[in-house]
């Protein structure tokens, strides 16, 4: 058993606090051999976002590699020891900043005076950006990306529910693309390959091909692996990409929600042959009955599809991640600390403001047309932008305050992931029932509310993150426990209503 295997190996800490307390010992300690001074462009004191510790708990920036070898200990360890690192690294961390490093005395000589003096003007104490402009860049990113998670993942399901389509589920290839970007920046050096700080030779990235091929023989690189993923994770931008945009572009609860509908023969499925379509039959109707081994044989397939999909696209964003090294731009510390920070801030509120703007009055609407139009802008996009950003906040705060409570199952994102499934299932049933479909904008409301804000709330790609950075015992409880709760939430819940009373056809959507 791995679990048993592994219990005696120490695995290195994958927290960036750890890895930034020892770049800043690194960057004060006296060298004796130091280099001569840089230029004076290069002396600019280095500007490092503050922070807060609970930060640290998000699985997106925990989680390692997602192409590490799984059968043998990993170099940047399992979510399970970066939990245990970092609730022993919380408590002293105020004796860790303040205590003193120590050194050998040194006889002064004026060589030494000089290459001391040439440190202290090159080197200069970092600079902090406040922690209320941290987290104001950081929320603003997650709304921005929200949106935009939110956009993508609407466009892909009406694009890939099409006639003939091979895979009924729409939502599925919106989890398979992000849980691909998600891969792809969690192994991604370049992107943000300038270090936050004064850019050196020292913080230049280090390719790809060395980390995977030369890591037994050269221990350092490994570090310095270690020190580039601390950086970057710790960059507002890296956390509004991963868990705001992939985090949105994905959904648990629709992929909850299609299994059920698998289950209870009602998922809907695309008429592949235009000769048996009448003005009497739905295109997306079941018109064929079936038992319940079918039913069951349906389940397991968007199960397993969506699952073994969606960390197949995460192992292969890691790899062109690789591939890909030589090719990928880097954006400059200062251009997205000066520049994009500032402008997410206005772009995403106004995005927000505006979306709600839209929906109180819809571009769409025409009041003197006889009969009305059903304003579709509204139930289509529209009411699941207004309501996305504040499912994405829910799942960040969740993960941040819960996360670290059990350090091999992630409480944060099963707890959001459920209770976005247990939300989606009502929301299905009173957009279905004469009490909560009545009224064109309720109706609207109620699929916002779905799409938006369970399927920003909800996730998948963090979901198969957890499941690839876990030790393979505590990922398979994990992964089982997730998709049992989650199926048993929507028996209750839609299979209730769907069981006992029936749904009616929603009348936005009529």
């Amino acid at each position: 058993m791995m679990g048993n295997r592994e219990e005696g190996k120490v695995h290195p800490s994958s927290t960036s606090a750890k890895l930034h307390d020892s770049a800043e010992q690194k960057t004060t300690r006296r060298e004796p051999d130091s280099a001569p001074c840089q230029p004076s462009g290069h002396s600019r004191p280095e500007e490092r976002y503050d922070l807060p510790d609970e930060y640290q708990n998000l699985d997106e920036v925990q989680e390692p590699s997602p192409i590490e070898p799984s059968e043998v200990p990993r170099p940047q360890g399992y979510l399970e020891d970066s939990r245990s690192d970092t609730a022993q690294s919380d408590r002293p961390r105020s004796r860790q900043h303040h205590a003193p490093i120590p050194h050998q005395e040194e006889v002064p000589s004026k060589s030494s005076s000089n290459s001391d003096t040439a440190e202290r003007t090159s080197t200069a104490p970092p600079k902090r950006v406040s922690r209320l402009a941290t987290e104001l860049y950081t929320i603003s990113y997650l709304i921005f990306f929200s949106i935009l998670g939110t956009l993508a993942r609407l466009g892909l399901q009406a694009l890939t529910f099409y006639p003939g389509a091979p895979v009924a589920t729409g939502v599925l290839w919106a989890n398979v693309a992000g849980s691909f970007i998600l891969g792809f920046l969690a192994e991604d050096r370049k992107l943000f390959g300038s270090k936050v700080g004064a850019r050196s030779p020292s913080t230049a990235p280090i390719p790809l091909a060395q980390f995977h091929g030369d890591r037994e023989d050269n221990p350092s690189l490994e570090a310095s692996k270690q020190s580039q993923t601390a950086g970057k994770k710790t960059i507002p931008f890296y956390i509004g990409l991963s868990t705001g945009f992939c985090g949105s572009l994905t959904s648990f609860s629709s992929f909850i929600r299609d299994a059920f509908l698998a289950l209870a023969n009602t998922l809907p499925t695309p008429i592949s042959h235009t000769s048996i379509a009448s003005s009497t039959i739905s295109p997306t109707a079941n018109i064929v009955h079936r038992n319940g081994g079918y039913s069951f044989m349906a389940v397991l397939a968007v199960i397993i599809t969506t699952v073994a999909l969606s960390i197949s696209a995460l192992i292969v964003g890691a790899q062109l991640a690789v591939g890909a090294e030589p090719y990928t731009p880097s954006i400059t510390y200062l251009f997205a600390r000066r520049i994009v920070d500032r402008a997410t801030v206005i772009l995403a509120w106004g995005s927000w403001l505006g979306a709600i703007l839209m929906a109180i009055w819809p571009p769409d609407r025409t009041p003197t047309q006889n009969p009305p139009k059903l304003e579709h802008w509204r139930g289509a996009a529209i009411f699941a932008l207004v309501f996305a950003p504040l499912g994405c906040l829910l799942r960040f705060y969740a993960s941040v305050l819960l996360n670290a409570k059990i350090k091999s199952f992630p409480l944060g994102t099963f707890a959001v992931n459920m209770l976005g499934t247990a939300l989606e299932g009502m929301f299905w049933d009173l957009q279905r029932s004469s009490a909560g479909g009545a009224s064109v904008v309720g109706c609207q409301v109620l699929q916002g509310m779905m799409d938006g804000f369970c399927g920003a709330a909800t996730t998948v790609s963090t979901w198969v993150g957890e499941l690839n950075g876990l030790r393979r015992r505590h990922a398979w409880v994990y992964g089982g426990v997730s998709v049992g709760v989650g199926v048993g939430i929507m028996v209750g819940v839609m299979g209730g209503v769907l069981w006992g009373k029936g749904w009616d056809v929603p009348v936005c959507m009529r």
